[in-house]
């Protein structure tokens, strides 16, 4: 009879026992087992089932969040009253370029290929990249050759170009022919046009935020005209756009440090 009271009992304990330790965390609830006389522990029927509760915590559900998160992809023919995307990606595009420039003129090993390309001569006829009035060679480590024969003319110009560089040469003229010694490069002076490298890709950065930031505020101008939901996305599409572009900031910044520090 004992028995028999016991199983017809055991279901209503387990639900009354669940609302009692309800919580946000998981919830398991084991087995509940009424002290017997020994008398009939020989004769105890196997105990029903657990009862056992899952509840999902705070931190799974804002991970199932992140995971949901999708990509979104306006046609920018759809929204071309509000905002010229092409515009914007040309935009930022251009501060990538801008970025890469400046790594091309400022922060090159003094005796890597194409290192003084980036001088400026400044002629009577006008303004020329260096490569472009003379033939530049490597002959050493410590000496780059620039051979101006194509236009003797402007080996004055040339010559000065090169001293007044933030390179710190000191170039030496033999008829059409300019020899530049190169100072041994230094881990100082590596390490120092890491940092510049860096300040580079910062500087980008912030440009890219800046045509985040006036491409948003040229959308919420819309908000008379189009839906709240229309305006989220692409406020959407613009920031992916400009993390993308950040990341190649990034990128470009790594590669330059790796090449600056050997």
């Amino acid at each position: 009879m004992t028995l028999s009271l016991l199983g017809l009992m055991r279901p209503a304990l387990c639900r009354s026992l669940v609302p009692m330790v309800r919580s946000p965390q998981l919830v398991v609830i084991t087995r509940v087992q009424l002290p017997l006389p020994n008398i009939f522990h020989q004769n105890m029927v196997p105990p029903a089932a657990s009862c056992v509760r899952f509840y999902a915590t705070k931190k799974s559900k804002a991970k199932a969040a992140k995971g949901q998160a999708s990509k979104v992809n306006i046609n920018s023919s759809l929204v071309e009253d509000i905002i010229s995307l092409e515009e914007m990606k040309e935009d930022m595009a251009a501060v990538l370029t801008t970025l890469k420039d400046d790594f091309s003129r400022n922060l090159s090993i003094r005796t890597s290929p194409g290192a003084l390309d980036h001088i400026v001569v400044s002629t009577a006829d006008g303004k020329f990249p260096l490569n472009q009035l003379g033939q530049i060679s490597v002959k050493s480590p410590q000496l780059i050759v620039v051979n101006m024969t194509g236009f003797p003319e402007a080996v004055a110009a040339a010559t000065r170009a090169l001293r007044e560089s933030s390179m710190k040469l000191n170039p030496e003229v033999d008829g059409t022919i300019i020899r530049v010694a190169i100072p041994k490069v230094t881990r100082e002076h590596r390490e120092n046009l890491a940092k510049l490298a860096k300040q580079f890709g910062n500087k980008a950065k912030e440009s890219l935020r800046r045509v985040r930031s006036n491409a948003i505020t040229q959308v919420k101008k819309a908000k008379d005209t189009v839906s709240e939901d229309t305006i989220h996305l692409v406020e959407k599409q613009v920031g992916q756009m400009a993390d993308s572009f950040a990341a190649d900031v990034d990128k470009q910044l790594t590669t330059k440090t790796k090449e600056l520090l050997g």
